[in-house]
Order: structure tokens, then sequence, then C-alpha cells
């Protein structure tokens, strides 16, 4: 840390200011150019379009997700005199879009950092939302020749990546942090910037949750699809080793059993997380996958047999289960980056192992007589 503040402070670290470092003029969410005395910079849409709502589903679906960006650097919301505040925000475009749909009727300008297209909250965890960059980005648009203040409103949940200490030594500006949503910063800046205990509450409702599971479920469906081709294989095996019939005739139950584990735990854990037992995930993830197995075994019409296969059943349901519901930590504000590497630390083995036992135990009881 101690090297990269000392080249931070380096005036050469940082190009001149130009047009280009202050962002795109002729996005389609543009709307024109403001003036500042180092140039034009492109002055934002605060109402969005058909486009921006079909990136939104887009992006859910994980469908050009890493490629859901805006150019890093200074915008323009309504007409911000030297005067109107800056806030910061990141430049993964959905969190550039909730920004600025909420600044109808306000002049303000939009600092940009290069999060590297990671919202917020996940970028503070990262260090791309954090104070080295935010020191680089004001420095890089020119900012203290732009505005007359020296205050940065920043979001409440990029906190843990920067030290606001350290941004005012290095940059000069003060760094304050808004309301937890973006909804609530025409009433945070007419309040004088002050948030009320309300703005600061972080909430998670239901429909927030659920939202997510999309793209919860697409990372992880290539090694879904494997693990149940597999399941489909080892359904062939048993008295005279291996059989084509019996592979057809009960591979499509496996394979389709997983995968209903599969996509319930994924959409049923975001969906239970407030009342299923436990304080952490992969926990939670295990009671579920639990239940998931007891369903598993009322429905499954004689699918599995014997004790040897309930067993493996059990096992397989609640390891994946717990990874998938552990896996939704990266989506949720109640978790720090600390904690989920500790709990990955034990979990993982603990998940890993429980499959391997599951499918050798899948095996047995299938050549076991």
């Amino acid at each position: 840390m101690r090297i990269e503040l000392k080249f931070l402070n380096k005036p050469e670290a940082y190009p001149p200011p130009s047009p280009s470092t202050l962002g795109p003029q002729k996005a389609p969410w543009a709307d024109g150019t403001a003036s500042t005395p180092l140039g034009e910079v492109p002055r934002v849409r605060t109402s969005l379009l058909t486009s921006d709502r079909l990136g939104f589903w887009k992006a859910r679906w994980g469908i050009g997700r890493m490629r859901y960006t805006v150019e890093p650097g200074l915008y323009a919301a309504g007409s911000p005199s030297a005067e109107s505040p800056v806030l910061v925000t990141a430049n993964y475009k959905m969190s550039f879009d909730r920004l600025r749909s909420e600044l109808g009727g306000l002049d303000a300008w939009i600092m940009v950092l290069d999060t590297r297209g990671i919202n917020v909250w996940c970028a503070a965890g990262k260090g791309t939302f954090g104070t080295a960059e935010i020191v680089r980005r004001a420095a890089s648009t020119g900012l203290e020749k732009i505005v007359s203040h020296r205050t940065l409103v920043l979001p409440q949940l990029g906190a843990p990546g920067v030290s606001a200490l350290e941004v005012r030594r290095q940059s000069g500006f003060r760094a304050v942090y808004g309301p937890v949503r973006a909804q609530d910063i025409p009433e945070f800046i007419s309040r004088g910037m002050k948030a009320t205990p309300e703005m600061r509450r972080v909430r998670f409702p239901f429909l927030e949750r659920v939202a997510l599971v999309p793209m919860e479920l697409l990372p992880m469906a290539k090694w879904a699809g494997i693990l149940a081709a597999a399941l489909f294989a080892l359904s062939g095996l048993g008295p005279g080793i291996f059989s084509a019939e019996r592979m057809l005739s009960d591979g499509p139950g496996s394979a389709s059993s997983f995968l209903g584990i599969y996509v319930a735990s994924t959409a049923l854990g975001p969906a239970l997380l407030p009342w299923l037992p436990g304080r952490s995930f992969s926990a939670k993830g295990a009671w579920l996958g639990a239940a998931l197995f007891a369903c598993l075994l009322a429905l499954s019409g004689g699918l599995i047999s014997g004790r040897l296969e309930a067993a493996a059943w059990a096992l397989i349901a609640t390891a994946v289960s717990s990874h998938m519901v552990m896996n939704f930590t990266g989506s949720s504000t109640y978790t720090s980056l600390s904690g989920v590497m500790r709990e990955m630390k034990y979990a993982v083995p603990l998940q890993i192992a429980g499959l391997v036992a599951g499918l050798g135990l899948l095996v047995a009881g299938r050549l076991v007589p």
C-alpha cells in the first residue's frame, strides 16, 4: 500500500485532462454536453430508455455482463455549476443508470470510477472502488478546476474500499458518504448532505434477492450439466456392470433430479434466506439441501432404491445446495470479504467431499446387490 500511495503522489502519474478522459459524448443515454473550464463533458439523460431496460435484463441473465460498462470519467446531470455536488459511482452500467435515473430535476456532476465493470459494493471488496482510483480519477478529470468546493459524495456501500482520510490527504477532496439507495439522493442533498437513519439502513427484500437468481444460475450451469450427464451415465451401472437399456430407463430420472436440486437450491436459497436456519450461507444451504432431499425421496417414485442410494442422494443434495447458497454471498451486502473467505476455507472442502462421497455411494449402491 505504501508503494502505491507514493506513486499516486507523483504528478506524472496522472494524464493531463482532456475531453477524451471525460467520457463519451454520443452514447444513447447522453443528452448533449455541458461546458467546463476543461472543455465539454457529456450530459446524461435522467430517464431510462428502452435500450437501458433491455440492458438490465440481459445483465441479469449474464448476457454480455462483463461488457456492460460506461467509460470512466466525468458526466453532467442537468446544468451543473462549480457549486454543484459531485456524485461518485462505478462504471458498471447498471450502477451508473440507477444513479442517473434518480437525478431528475437536479444539477450534479457524476464521477465514474474504473471498477472494471463491477458494481459498487463488490468493487469495494475487490479494491477497484477504492482510495487509489478515486484520487486518480479526480486528478485525471481535472475536477479541482471544474468545481469550487472540495467534497465528493460516495455511495455508502463503497465505504469498505475507501479511506476518507487518504482521499483528502492525496486529492484535497473530502469524502462524504451518501445514502444506501440512489432514490434517497435528492432528499440527502436537500438536507445539506445529511443522511437519516433510514437512509443508512441496508435492506435486501425478497424481490431484490430473487432478481439475482438468473445470474447465480448461469455461471455454474456448465458444471451442473456435466454432473447431470455423469449421473445419466452412472444409471447404467448394476448387475452385469453396465446396461445401456438401464441407463436409458433410469438416466433421465437421475439427471433431472440433480438438475432439479441445482435449480431449486439456487432459486429457493435467496428467496428463503431470512428463514433458513444457521448464520453462515453454507449452513443455510445445507439445511435447504436436506429439505430438497426429503422432497426428492418422497417424489422419486422408486428411483431411489436401497440405503446406499438414499445416502448418496442425501450427500449430493446437501453438498450442491450448500455450495449454491454459499455462492450467493457475492450478491449479498450482509457479508464481508474476510467472512466469506473464512467460510469458504472450511465449507468448500466439505462440499467437495460430500459430492465425491455421494457419487461413490451411488456407484456402490448400483453395484452392490
